[in-house]
């Protein structure tokens, strides 16, 4: 008998609006190899937590609420971070996908690469996806590593595939005083945001504190203790040099 296919969940939202269009059933997977410094959810980074879903397990819970999502509405896979459960991941949209339901996936894009198997795995996913939600972090390399461990070459090389093949995206930047709120950086995100074809929505995400109570929890220390959120001026300055305003349909 072959083996079921299993993802871990770290948690459920049954009726999330932040994460894509409409009313979503939003699923949030455990692990992340990522170790932002801004992270507001460090409890899903730990790869060894988690409740055990089959897909077929996890459309049936999801189904019971397809009743609230009216046209715009789906489920949405976030994290921690979902490609690290890729086979799931596939399995699960396909499923849903044969049910009528948009598909989003919530990534940070760090595990993206061509090599293979996982750049298969990938383009099979992407046929059952209607949405990418996409987090760019900061787009100088060198900083990208300080800041969260891992370069960001795998994350610029996604959003360029997905642009190249049309998969609709959403891109989302935190903003952080003493991180990524310059101008130098902000110009060199708008420039390298311009020359993608399939962004259908930019948002500029303040940075903030709500998650520094978990840190204490686990134990690991805070790094930003001393970083306030960014001022509304700033929010605004990056917002119109990230030009969000050209994306104001969705």
């Amino acid at each position: 008998m072959a083996e079921k296919t299993v993802g871990y969940v770290h948690s459920i939202e049954t009726f999330g609006s932040l994460d894509g269009p409409g009313i979503r059933f939003v699923v949030f997977m455990q692990g992340c190899r990522m170790r932002c410094e801004f992270c507001h959810n460090p409890d899903t980074w730990n790869m060894g937590g988690g409740t055990p879903y089959t897909p077929e397990e996890m459309l049936e819970k999801a189904i019971d609420y397809k009743d609230y999502w009216g046209e715009e509405g789906g489920i949405t896979v976030s994290g921690g971070e979902p490609l690290l459960h890729i086979d799931f991941l596939i399995e699960f949209f396909k499923l849903a996908k044969a049910e009528g339901i948009h598909m989003s996936l919530d990534t940070c894009g760090q595990p993206f690469t061509y090599d293979e198997p996982f750049f298969s795995r990938f383009q099979e996913l992407m046929k059952y996806t209607d949405l990418v939600l996409m987090d760019i972090k900061h787009i100088d390399n060198e900083i990208h590593k300080k800041y969260t461990m891992h370069p960001n070459t795998s994350i610029l090389d996604m959003a360029n595939y997905l642009s190249e093949v049309n998969v609709p995206m959403w891109l989302r930047h935190v903003l952080v005083p003493e991180r990524s709120d310059y101008d130098e950086y902000l110009q060199r995100l708008s420039d390298f945001i311009d020359q993608l074809d399939s962004v259908e929505k930019v948002e500029v995400l303040p940075y903030h504190k709500l998650g520094v109570y978990k840190y204490k929890e686990l134990g690991i220390p805070y790094k930003l203790e001393h970083i306030d959120p960014p001022t509304a001026e700033r929010v605004e300055n990056a917002n119109r040099i990230l030009k969000t305003y050209k994306y104001q349909k969705n």
